[in-house]
């Protein structure tokens, strides 16, 4: 190769080289806003205000009007996991849904909301977060909860936050309790000749190991922790829905899942209906008679876009895989309570 291509492919590796720095500052300049100082002239970065969710028509209105009812999907096991890019949309966090109810609340635009809730539950802790926030919501505008398949257990629990549930005929709701599982393997490692050493600063520091059996004040107090969560679920349907604590315990909160039907007669939801029922409602409770039904999409930048391009460029080809046995339903953690019906904890 001459000295001329060897000049040529210097100047290009440093043209890549350019390109790639500026692109991976611009992602990082994109995710922080700046703060001079005027008086010091010193710089600090701060978190970058929530970028506002891009509209999507659903519903358009017959007449001129700027009044909106806002869609939003819960869809899958409800989780504190965050998702970002190109997956939030696909499989929304409690922090996307948090974003989205506050966008709506603070558009003057917007009437009523609609959430729709296709779930089975899931951690204890993010459903109430979610519950909160969809409370928080009903106060300032109309939630109108859509129970979709499922709205179960956390699904349920998220319900309760809002102003009205409509279910479908074929909604299976309510299962109404708290799971905690663990796997016990202590006599299979008696088998194999295996043990573990666990050295602890307190008699229930080890709680839920699989490596030795399980000790009765141990179960008492797992089943303790079972019993203040299922209280506090009981509570909140009961507040919620105007239904004595007693009642529920001795009808439909003992764990089973429902029909929609069957939820309406357990006063567990306000109206049987499809998602047009629901916008209908929201309109009503808005106190708007012609509204455009929107939704929220995350709209994903040119970085954050190029970085996703440039990790799956370089990673390696992967096998895929069909586990038919676990891909429908959730992995649960052991130790980790969940608001999950039962044929999805095992």
């Amino acid at each position: 190769m001459s000295n001329k291509s060897y000049g040529c492919l210097i100047v290009l590796l440093l043209l890549g080289l350019i390109v790639s720095l500026g692109l991976n500052v611009g992602l990082f300049m994109s995710k922080l806003d700046f703060d001079v100082n005027a008086d010091t002239g010193l710089v600090t970065t701060a978190a970058k205000p929530k970028r506002k969710l891009h509209e999507v028509t659903v519903e358009s209105s017959k007449k001129t009007t700027q009044d909106k009812i806002v869609h939003i999907d819960l869809e899958g096991v409800i989780s504190s996991m965050s998702m970002s890019g190109l997956f939030a949309e696909a499989m929304p966090s409690v922090e996307s849904i948090k974003n989205a109810l506050e966008q709506a609340v603070g558009d003057k635009n917007v009437k009523a909301i609609v959430l729709r809730i296709n779930s089975p539950g899931g951690e204890v802790t993010a459903s109430d977060i979610l519950y909160n926030a969809v409370k928080k919501a009903s106060k300032e505008k109309p939630v109108v909860v859509y129970m979709d398949a499922m709205a179960a257990s956390g699904g349920y629990y998220v319900s309760c936050g809002a102003s009205k549930i409509v279910a479908s005929e074929t909604t299976l709701t309510a299962s109404i309790g708290v799971i905690i599982e663990t796997m016990n393997y202590s006599e299979l490692f008696g088998k194999v000749g295996l043990s573990m050493n666990a050295f602890t600063s307190g008699a229930f520091k080890d709680s839920l190991s699989g490596a030795r059996p399980m000790r009765e004040d141990e179960k008492a107090y797992v089943q303790h922790l079972v019993m203040s969560m299922y209280d506090r679920f009981l509570g909140i349907v009961s507040e919620a829905r105007g239904v004595p604590k007693d009642q529920l315990k001795s009808t439909v909160a003992d764990g089973r899942v429902v029909t929609g039907r069957e939820a309406l007669a357990a006063k567990l939801v306000d109206q049987i209906g499809y998602v047009e029922d629901a916008y209908a409602l929201a309109r009503t409770l808005g106190k708007t008679t012609d509204a455009t039904v929107v939704k929220y999409r995350h709209e994903v930048s040119f970085f954050e876009a190029f970085s996703m391009a440039s990790a799956k460029a370089g990673a390696q080809p992967a096998k895929v895989q069909l586990d038919v046995s676990s891909s429908l339903m959730p992995k649960l953690l052991p130790g980790v309570p969940y608001y999950l019906p039962p044929s999805f904890a095992h």
